[in-house]
């Protein structure tokens, strides 16, 4: 509505008639899942299990999810991460492997359920005697007995560390009774203690045992864990929540897989769901690990079998080996997914979003699972299995560069995370367009303020072109609005870019030469 001029006077007008600047989005801030030594808030103690939280540095880490623990390897992925010029993750903790009171290790399994029938039931938290990495060896299994008739129901405990096997039949959870739990366990036990508790959801991780009725029902943390629910602001439905996440890892996949609470297919299963949470969510791009001691070869087979075809995934061969903070002066092998995720970090900080993560050095890095040779990377490299490999007087260094993605205008991570980039900001910049008159006036703004951000994008190397006509296009106009598309309550504007792509092979053409004898 026109204002009303009705008495003579100076009236002063705000005009807006400048333009609405697109911020590039962020690029680098990733999001861990898998196992920790706990999950609590460090000012309240309230649980952080499956709740995606933000960490800025190593400290923040530790305070809320406790130190490096064997049977995890998210621990010293976010380290390696920080390590090697990552700034901000959050971290998913789908199971915390837990510390007692009195500083002993918890077990991995974190807890045994017991309940007779239709009966509540109790938890039986377990925590090893001895404190320290003994206890993360000892594995407990809880099997129902026989009901006889009046009597209360029983079952027994197997406990071993790898070396000692202990067998506790006739545990009962009566308390008072000669094979009350607690004191039994406790007189009879060189390995465990036990205290029996309420039950409570938050006090039951996964990876418990469910003795139930009679019968045994192990409850690893599965694929429902991982995907979560958006509702409830859990697992990977906790992440969608975030739209600062531009990275996914999930390195304790490997660990439910040499534990056995995972085989491969499972681990397919879980990384198939990552990445369609990355093709949903469409700027979230995923960092694989690949299983454990396989040879060349058998990558290369594995690869074939679990056949991903995406743009927004890139997988990462051999582990590497770094130092093991829980055994002094060894070191150990880590899956490659959060040390890759920190060099990404690092080459959008020195170089941008458009720069190949490749060619540069991993810290932390001490050596290699396996030493990949040309010719093995010769047979890798085309199926998307990005190589780590050493180079002598180089070091330790990301040498491929490819996503999983069959489709060869899609074939390189940077183009990929460019194209994510330059999409979210356009998407995130172009909000306040939502409502407006769709005119001229409305056409001449968006390409305005579309070609300045990408005239931006191109002097910051980007994209490929002497002038800015070369490197992009942003059209708007009638023939891409007319009347019907404008009836619809659309404008649709077309904007294409020619992203650089990196050098992957350089070849260099040699010949002899003759200077010609006319000058």
């Amino acid at each position: 509505m026109a204002p009303s001029y009705l008495s003579p006077g100076v009236y002063v007008e705000e005009v807006d008639r400048g333009t609405k600047p697109i911020e590039a989005v962020g690029t680098a801030v990733a999001a861990f899942i898998g196992y920790t030594a706990k999950a609590e808030d460090p000012r309240n103690g309230n649980s952080l299990l499956n709740k995606p939280v933000l960490v800025t540095n190593w400290s923040q880490f530790t305070q809320a999810y406790g130190d490096f623990i064997e049977g995890a390897y998210l621990p010293d992925s976010v380290y390696g991460y920080f390590n090697n010029g990552g700034s901000r993750a959050y971290i998913v903790s789908v199971k915390a492997l837990g510390v007692a009171a009195d500083g002993a290790k918890m077990l991995p399994a974190g807890a045994v359920l017991a309940s007779g029938g239709d009966a509540p039931g109790e938890v039986l938290e377990i925590s090893a005697k001895a404190g320290g990495p003994v206890g993360n060896n000892i594995r407990v299994t809880a099997t129902p007995e026989p009901v006889k008739e009046g009597a209360d129901p029983t079952f027994s405990l197997s406990i071993t560390d790898g070396t000692t096997t202990e067998n506790l039949p006739g545990m009962s959870l009566k308390k008072g009774g000669a094979n009350f739990v607690e004191t039994a366990v406790k007189a009879q036990s060189k390995l465990i203690d036990v205290k029996v508790v309420a039950k409570d959801a938050k006090l039951v991780p996964a990876g418990a045992v469910h003795l139930s009725g009679g019968k045994i029902e192990t409850q690893p943390v599965s694929l429902k864990q991982y995907q979560g629910d958006t509702a409830t602001r859990t697992g990977m439905g906790g992440i969608e929540a975030i739209p600062d996440v531009t990275m996914l890892i999930a390195p304790d996949l490997m660990s439910a897989f040499q534990s056995g609470e995972l085989d491969k297919k499972g681990v397919q299963a879980v990384q198939t769901a990552l990445i369609d949470f990355c093709e949903r969510t469409r700027y979230v791009f995923g960092i694989l690990d690949c299983p454990p001691n396989l040879s060349p070869q058998e990558m290369y087979d594995w690869r074939m079998d679990v056949n991903y075809d995406t743009t927004r995934a890139a997988l990462y061969y051999p582990w590497i080996e770094v130092s093991d903070p829980v055994k002094a002066g060894r070191t150990k092998f880590l899956p490659p997914s959060g040390l890759m995720a920190g060099v990404y970090a690092r080459t959008d900080e020195t170089r941008g979003v458009h720069k190949a993560p490749a060619n540069e050095i991993v810290r932390g890095a001490l050596g290699l699972e396996i030493n990949v040779t040309k010719g093995e990377q010769d047979m890798l490299n085309p199926v998307g299995i990005n190589c780590v490999r050493s180079f002598p007087g180089r070091g330790i260094r990301i040498w491929g560069a490819r996503t999983l993605s069959s489709d060869p205008s899609w074939r390189y991570i940077n183009v990929r995370r460019l194209f994510n980039m330059v999409e979210a900001s356009i998407e995130r910049g172009m909000q306040w367009a939502v409502f407006e008159p769709n005119d001229y006036t409305l056409w001449a703004k968006l390409r305005r303020d579309i070609r300045a951000f990408l005239k931006n994008v191109w002097r910051s190397g980007a994209l490929f072109g002497l002038t800015p006509d070369q490197a992009f296009f942003v059209k708007v106009d009638e023939e891409l609005n007319p009347v019907e598309v404008r009836d619809l309550g659309q404008v649709i504007v077309e904007v294409g870019i020619a992203p650089v792509k990196p050098a992957e092979f350089l070849i260099i053409r040699i010949g002899q030469w003759s200077p010609s004898s006319e000058e």
